[in-house]
């Protein structure tokens, strides 16, 4: 049994962690300040209560204030962090808050790392940081001409936007934590993770968007962000655990690997994908007055193959179909 604390742990990715690990008889702390998380999600599917002790477990801290957290992570209560937690949204949020974006993940980033700092390795006995692919640079990822990127193409740095940048600086961060404390991390880079349960309404990033706009058609016109020939390495969020429970038990000490797969799907796909799942006569629209992002990317995952024993196994139109029946249900019992 391991003792771990997981920040934005209420979050898609971060809910789906505290089940899994608490499931295989794991000791899980949650914290997140519910700006996209929600308890509900931490609830179990059959039972209907919190997997973890709300009162004594979970803790509404915002990360971004110096010395928040120091005394939680001083506590000896865990001996593992995951630090899932930081500022992001769709294109449109992260492209119109950028400076603001960029000092709230830093602020977030140092403030976790220097708890961690602060207690040492007597008590702490592992930290895994989640980076980004959007933190490779923008002349990897501006071509159609898609090539998997390489860990070692992270430098000389130039991501394209303010979030890329922030994730960046964490990497640097925690390895220099790593260098000065010997406590044993680990860097996933994750692609483009989708799933449920998530945030589909404003704030939302593609795959939920497009989801959304699919189940109120007509009444809400199914428009798509750009040209519709850019594209992601999405993952879906069980690739997305595994992995990171993978790391836990062997992923100490190799720096950074990416999570996702090496196919790059257009956006132009998964917008075509959900129609098709929605069996509905939908004109599908492309706004190319918004803007769209980087070109395009693909992982090479080889690394955390090598490293984990990790690769990729959900079938991108199984994952949007559990996706859509998970928003449909939400949507459904907001009426």
């Amino acid at each position: 049994m391991k003792k771990i604390l997981i920040t934005g742990g209420a979050g898609m990715i971060g809910s789906n962690l505290v089940k899994r690990l608490v499931e295989e008889g794991n000791e899980i702390y949650v914290i997140d300040n519910l700006w996209r998380g929600k308890l509900e999600y931490l609830n179990d599917e059959v039972t209907g209560h919190a997997v973890i002790d709300l009162n004594t477990h979970f803790f509404n801290i915002d990360l971004s204030v110096q010395g928040n957290v120091d005394e939680l992570i001083s506590s000896g209560k865990f001996e593992y962090v995951v630090h899932l937690a930081d500022i992001v949204a769709g294109i449109d949020y992260v492209f119109g808050n950028q400076g603001d974006l960029f000092r709230q993940n830093n602020l977030i980033n140092t403030n976790i790392f220097n708890a961690v700092r602060k207690a040492g390795k007597d008590k702490i006995k592992g930290l895994i940081y989640v980076g980004t692919a959007c933190s490779f640079p923008l002349t990897r990822q501006n071509s159609l001409d898609v090539i998997p990127l390489q860990d070692d193409e992270l430098f000389p740095a130039l991501p394209e936007s303010a979030y890329g940048w922030s994730k960046l600086m964490g990497q640097l961060e925690i390895g220099f934590l790593e260098q000065e404390t010997g406590i044993p991390c680990c860097t996933l880079m994750f692609h483009n993770v989708y799933g449920s349960p998530c945030d589909y309404g404003a704030r939302s990033q593609v795959i939920p968007a497009l989801i959304r706009k699919a189940i109120n058609y007509p009444d809400e016109p199914f428009n798509v962000w750009g040209s519709g020939e850019q594209g992601r390495a999405f993952i879906h969020v069980d690739d997305v655990i595994n992995a990171l429970c993978l790391a836990l038990d062997r992923g100490w000490g190799h720096g950074w690997m990416q999570i996702g797969p090496s196919v790059c799907t257009s956006i132009r796909e998964i917008a075509e994908t959900v129609v098709k799942i929605s069996g509905k006569d939908i004109d599908i629209f492309y706004d190319t007055t918004k803007p769209e992002g980087d070109k395009a990317r693909s992982a090479d995952y080889s690394k955390a193959k090598e490293i984990l024993g990790w690769e990729p196994k959900v079938n991108l139109e199984e994952g949007l179909k559990s996706q859509y029946n998970w928003i449909k249900s939400q949507i459904e019992n907001e009426k």
